[in-house]
């Protein structure tokens, strides 16, 4: 069985560099995971805070499941991540480095569990960014030039 990808975070890498990438299962409800088998979940402002040895997935939203009673989720619940204590320490002694921050990339089913691709991110300044969109530009015009069949 392969991999099927519920949501990524496209801002994510605009808006930081990320150095180090870690998967990571998570903590999740029933009636969590049968909302994100239908794809509804929103990765966008979502971080890693590590509280007393654990991580913890902040600000993820995950819809409450239609067909759920009253038993249903909370959407924007602290959920806590399941990676090892190594890789946990490892994040924590860089968080405090300046500037550094962990954020989810992608949610995706692997084997039928719930993983969280989580990145070690350094944030980007504007003029970061500005030198990013220089770049695509330029690629997508070379390769739009080399599609027509004209020299650049």
């Amino acid at each position: 069985m392969g991999e099927k990808l519920i949501c990524n975070n496209k801002k994510a890498y605009h808006d930081y560099f990320v150095e180090e990438k870690y998967e990571a299962g998570m903590v999740l409800t029933g009636t969590e995971v049968k909302s994100l088998r239908m794809g509804k979940a929103n990765l966008n402002d979502a971080f890693v805070q590590i509280k007393s040895g654990e991580a913890y997935l902040n600000n993820l939203h995950i819809s409450p499941y239609e067909f759920g009673n009253r038993e249903n989720h909370d959407p924007d619940r602290l959920r806590k991540l399941l990676m090892h204590k190594k890789e946990i320490v490892k994040l924590f002694s860089k968080i405090r480095e300046q500037g550094y921050t962990v954020i989810p990339l992608r949610l995706y089913f692997k084997n039928g569990m719930v993983k969280a691709e989580i990145g070690l991110a350094k944030g980007k300044k504007l003029y970061d960014k500005r030198e990013d969109m220089k770049r695509k530009d330029h690629k997508r015009e070379v390769e739009q030039a080399m599609k027509a069949g004209r020299k650049v």
